[in-house]
């Protein structure tokens, strides 16, 4: 597939290349804040060329075709989702369940940004789903294995799924509405509802609650006087 032309009127204003020899990586990462500003129908070998500050030519090298860009900008996307994953390296307590949440999408909008593009577009092309499935797959299972663990036993696919919604939502949110707080107070209301579940689930094996100190009083008063 060879590279839409643009207008001749529309060169002005380009920026001007500054540097050669940029890695495939840098190309790449330029192509993910292509696709976050402008979609990924707009990801053409121009447009990562000004973004990146390198020629046409040497994307054209790198890639060879846009649709070989396209699929090596979602891979690196895939990729670099993974190992920012708020979800990562979770303490298995729900106080501190996401609690990089809003730092991630402040720090790497675009990246976030990417995800929701390609989503909209794996509607109308269906081979992008593989990728996305492999995503979305990997989160999925991120999100059970945490929630198993504060729970204490294992999450259902359901509650996993409606728990990573609630999460996708609110990155959503925040890249539209900015507003970190309102995140920062939804995750607090979340974490609330799972110690809850997690207290209930004890309860209902019958592992002894947490002492509140009336309960324990009342009983040490019985004990006393009977």
């Amino acid at each position: 597939m060879t590279d839409p032309q643009e207008p001749a009127d529309g060169r002005r204003g380009r920026k001007r290349v500054t540097h050669y020899g940029t890695g495939r990586v840098a190309l790449l990462d330029a192509a993910v804040r292509v696709v976050a500003r402008v979609g990924l129908r707009g990801l053409t070998y121009r447009a990562v060329a000004e973004e990146a500050g390198v020629t046409h030519g040497l994307v054209v090298h790198h890639f060879g075709s846009r649709d070989a860009l396209i699929e090596e900008a979602v891979d690196h996307a895939v990729r670099a989702s993974l190992g920012v994953s708020a979800l990562e390296g979770g303490t298995g307590r729900a106080p501190d369940f996401a609690a990089g949440l809003g730092e991630m999408v402040e720090a790497g909008p675009d990246l976030q940004a990417f995800q929701y593009e390609l989503m909209l577009e794996a509607r109308r092309r269906p081979e992008l789903l593989p990728q996305l499935r492999a995503l979305y797959e990997g989160y999925f299972e991120t999100a059970r294995s945490e929630l198993s663990r504060i729970l204490g036993r294992p999450a259902d696919r359901g509650l996993s799924r409606l728990v990573f919604a609630a999460l996708e939502g609110l990155v959503l949110h925040q890249l539209v509405f900015g507003e970190r707080e309102v995140t920062e107070e939804a995750l607090a209301r979340l974490r609330d509802l799972l110690a809850g579940l997690a207290a209930d689930g004890r309860g209902a094996e019958g592992t002894p609650a947490a002492d509140t100190g009336t309960t324990s009083g009342t009983t040490t008063g019985d004990a006393a006087g009977s």
